[in-house]
C-alpha cells in the first residue's frame, strides 16, 4: 500500500514532506511542479503562478499519469487544488488499485458537482470559504454515492504550514484521523 499525497498550489515543500512522512512511510508526493521546490513568498504568489502556468485540468492529467505508473494499492490524500484534482478524476479514472481518498478543502470541487466517484472519497470542508457557501455545496453533495463529507471548524489551508490559515490544533487532529483510518 502506498499513500499518494497530492499537493496544493505551494507544491512540494519541506512541510508537506514532513506531513507525508507522518501519514505513511511508504508515500509518493505528486505536485504541480514535478518535485521542484518553488518556495513562494505568499499564497497569492503561489495561486498566480499555478493559475498562469499549470491549471487544474493539467494538474488532474498529471495526477492520472502519476497513478497509472503505480503497481500497488493506493490511498490518496489531497489538499486544496490537489483535492480538486482527485475529485475530478474520481468519476472517470477506474483503477482497482485506488482504495480510498481523502480530500481537504477542495474549493474547486464546487465547479464539478456532478462527479460520482468510482472509489470511496471523504471530503473535508472548512468552516467557510470566501467565494461560495460551504453549507450549500455540502447539501448538494451529501447524497453522492461513495462520498462522505465532514466539515471542520478551521479555515482553508489549515493543514499547510505555509498557509496563513495553518492551525496546529486542526493539523494534529486530522493527522490522528488519518492514522486511525490507515491512510
Amino acid at each position: 500500500m502506498i499513500s499518494v499525497i497530492v499537493a496544493d498550489i505551494f507544491g512540494k515543500t519541506p512541510a508537506l514532506e514532513e506531513l507525508a512522512n507522518i501519514i505513511c512511510k511508504n508515500h509518493l508526493i505528486v505536485d504541480p511542479y514535478d518535485g521542484q521546490y518553488k518556495m513562494f513568498q505568499t499564497e497569492s504568489d503561489a495561486y498566480e503562478y499555478f493559475s498562469s502556468n499549470i491549471g487544474l485540468g493539467n494538474y488532474s492529467k498529471h495526477l492520472i499519469n502519476s497513478l497509472t505508473n503505480l503497481d500497488s494499492s493506493v490511498n490518496l490524500v489531497g489538499f486544496s487544488i490537489g483535492a480538486a484534482a482527485i475529485w475530478n478524476l474520481s468519476g472517470s479514472f477506474a483503477s482497482s488499485r485506488i482504495k480510498k481518498a481523502i480530500c481537504f478543502y477542495g474549493s474547486q470541487i464546487r465547479n464539478n458537482r456532478k462527479v460520482v466517484p468510482l472509489f470511496p472519497v471523504t471530503l473535508v470542508f472548512p468552516k467557510t470559504e470566501k467565494h461560495f457557501s460551504v453549507s450549500e455545496l455540502i447539501s448538494e453533495l451529501r447524497n453522492t454515492e461513495r462520498t462522505k463529507i465532514r466539515q471542520v471548524p478551521y479555515f482553508h489551508g489549515f493543514m499547510n504550514r505555509c498557509s496563513t490559515n495553518f492551525n496546529l490544533q486542526g493539523y494534529e487532529s486530522e493527522l490522528r484521523t488519518l492514522a486511525a483510518n490507515a491512510i
